[in-house]
């Protein structure tokens, strides 16, 4: 008799949106939306504020229901199940505890068993270059360092995709070079990189392919390189020159 063959999880990817609407007071944020989002590339998303492009990642992580249209997993997370997609914010919420707790704690949350939690948490913290501030209170640490835990803490648990909401908008260029270094980092190790960003250059650096959002809607959808050499609509050039308002 042959033996039974054992398969991980399906894929999460692709996340294919149809026509995907959202409205709040009145006013239409996300405007028609229907894209694909596959493994492996890096996406970035840009555009003038008040495009959507935070309420877009929100609504991909299910923080948010869309008003009309679907978001569908290739392979949707289960109840119960640890998750398997995660989301870092601009400005990180951490425990009042130490950097290692804060780590270990979203350990037990996604149901880590006791014995693995502070090995794979402080590995996580090495990963990210925090090893040495492990035992510090998290809430003390530079904003730099704080938004280093909040990545070490998704980190630990694997994520397939990471969705990342202006993860650099408030520091000074060291810290920022940090924080790139760990998403590259990640996107080596497998994880799926979609990410919204006001900074171009950080865009050019950490982007295979750029959306860019205007008025609620994917206007253009193209290579890093070609949006920035050739943009192909009249909104995203203007964007590129400053014209559109920030």
């Amino acid at each position: 008799m042959s033996g039974a063959i054992m398969h991980g999880p399906r894929s999460l990817l692709p996340l294919r949106l149809a026509t995907v609407v959202f409205e709040a007071g009145g006013r239409r944020i996300v405007d028609g939306v229907s894209l694909t989002l596959a493994a492996g590339v890096r996406t970035v998303v840009v555009g003038p504020n008040g495009a959507g492009k935070s309420v877009l990642l929100r609504l991909c992580h299910g923080l948010l229901q869309p008003t009309a249209g679907k978001i569908v997993w290739n392979a949707p997370e289960l109840p119960g199940e640890a998750r398997r997609q995660a989301m870092v914010f601009q400005r990180p919420v951490l425990l009042r505890r130490s950097a290692l707790a804060n780590v270990t704690h979203a350990l037990a949350v996604a149901r880590v068993p006791r014995s693995e939690r502070e090995g794979r948490a402080r590995e996580a913290l090495r990963k990210v270059g925090l090893e040495a501030l492990a035992l510090h209170p998290a809430r003390v640490l530079s904003g730099g360092e704080q938004q280093r835990v909040a990545l070490a803490r998704v980190w630990a648990l694997n994520p397939e995709v990471l969705f990342l909401d202006e993860p650099t908008a408030n520091l000074d260029p060291g810290a920022t070079h940090e924080i790139e270094r760990v998403i590259e980092a990640m996107h080596a190790a497998g994880t799926k990189i979609v990410m919204v960003t006001h900074n171009l250059g950080q865009a050019k650096r950490l982007g295979d392919e750029i959306l860019f959002l205007h008025q609620g809607r994917v206007v253009e959808r193209a290579p890093a390189d070609r949006f920035f050499k050739r943009p192909a609509s009249k909104e995203a050039a203007q964007f590129l020159e400053g014209e559109l308002p920030w």
